[in-house]
């Protein structure tokens, strides 16, 4: 059901609108709850709705020879899902699959379109957004090309441990395997390295962040440059 005007915001796309431009968008957007492995949209098909993640998050995965292939982002509460729209482009270039359950807001593609071409303030914030999504797409690539697994891995944890708002979070070796795209031997030889400097906890799939600090100093540096791009024009 839509939202009333009083309904709070806590994806930080909306909530750096103006409180005006703020309640027109969520009196169009209805609540959700996104559940893992959910899968929202395919490389092709039409963009119906968009979604704004407030206590869930969502891998976007490039196809590989017809399959789900790499995880290029990851979008949580500080991003949006069907940004391409404002591009004029309505179908869906990744496969965007649930990672992390929990609620969302979701807005018809129409409804989007109309608020997008009312709100000036959205068009801004949108346009930064895209930029920054642009940024973290090259670094991502950057990153799968050079920096060895162990420090792809801890900047992975990073970057979910923020969506998931949570030090505890539920992943598998074999689906952080396929997510970093690297051999399911590699993952465990890298999680096994984290476990020992006592970094991370991990049983059965289920991940505890230890020592977030020591955390960062494992990752790559990708984790500190995509953070310092969205702070810079979004934060």
């Amino acid at each position: 059901m839509p939202l009333s005007q009083f309904a709070p915001a806590t994806n930080r796309l909306l909530g750096a609108l103006p409180p005006r431009d703020r309640e027109q968008l969520l009196a169009n957007c209805e609540e959700t709850e996104l559940i893992f492995p959910e899968v929202l949209y395919r490389p092709g098909e039409l963009i119906s709705h968009v979604y704004f993640p407030t206590g869930s998050y969502i891998s976007l995965m490039t196809p590989i020879n017809g399959g789900s292939g790499l995880e290029v982002k990851l979008i949580g509460n500080e991003g949006m899902l069907g940004s391409t729209l404002i591009l004029g482009v309505n179908v869906a270039p990744f496969h965007a699959m649930v990672l992390g359950t929990g609620p969302a807001l979701r807005m018809t593609a129409p409804s989007f379109l109309r608020e997008f071409e009312q709100l000036p303030s959205l068009q801004l914030d949108l346009k930064r957004y895209l930029y920054v999504s642009m940024s973290q797409l090259a670094q991502t690539v950057a990153c799968t090309r050079f920096h060895v697994v162990e420090a792809r891995l801890a900047s992975w944890l990073l970057m979910t441990q923020d969506r998931a708002h949570s030090d505890h979070f539920h992943v598998t070796h074999e689906l952080m395997a396929h997510m970093l795209g690297v051999r399911r031997v590699g993952i465990t030889k890298a999680a096994n390295s984290l476990l020992k400097q006592k970094l991370i906890s991990y049983r059965r799939g289920d991940v505890t962040i230890l020592d977030r600090i020591g955390l960062e100093d494992a990752s790559c540096g990708c984790y500190r440059a995509d953070k310092e791009t969205y702070d810079g024009l979004l934060g």
